[in-house]
C-alpha cells in the first residue's frame, strides 16, 4: 500500500510542475507535456512489478499507436477555442474525436492482425 500512495504521490508531483510550468511559460510546458514522463513512470511501475520485458514492450508498442489519434485533439481544440467556442464544450467535443478516433485506430489496426 505505501508504494502505491509513492506512486500516485510521484505521479501528481510531475502533474503539477507541468501545470506549473504551463502557467508560466505555455511553451515550455507544452514541451515538457510533450516528453513521455508518464509512460516512462508507468514503464519503470510495471518493470519494478512484474519485471516482465514482453508486458513493458507490448505497452510501449500500444503507447504508440494510442498517441497516433490522440494527436488531431491538439489541433481542434485550439480551433474550436478561437472559434468562439466555451472551454469545457470544445474540450468535450475534442474528447469525443480522440474517442472516435481510437475506436477507428483499434478496429483498423485490428484489420491488420495488430491488437492492443
Amino acid at each position: 500500500m505505501l508504494y502505491m500512495i509513492f506512486k500516485a504521490a510521484l505521479s501528481g508531483i510531475v502533474i503539477a510542475l507541468v501545470s506549473e510550468i504551463a502557467r508560466r511559460s505555455p511553451g515550455l510546458g507544452a514541451l515538457v507535456v510533450s516528453l513521455p514522463l508518464i509512460s516512462v513512470l508507468a514503464m519503470i511501475w510495471l518493470w519494478h512489478e512484474a519485471g516482465d520485458s514482453e508486458r513493458i514492450a507490448a505497452h510501449a508498442q500500444a503507447t504508440f499507436w494510442y498517441v497516433i489519434p490522440s494527436l488531431p485533439m491538439f489541433l481542434v481544440l485550439p480551433a474550436l477555442l478561437r472559434s468562439g467556442i466555451g472551454f469545457y464544450p470544445a474540450l468535450g467535443l475534442s474528447c469525443a474525436l480522440t474517442i472516435a478516433l481510437y475506436f477507428g485506430m483499434i478496429w483498423t489496426l485490428a484489420r491488420f492482425g495488430i491488437h492492443l
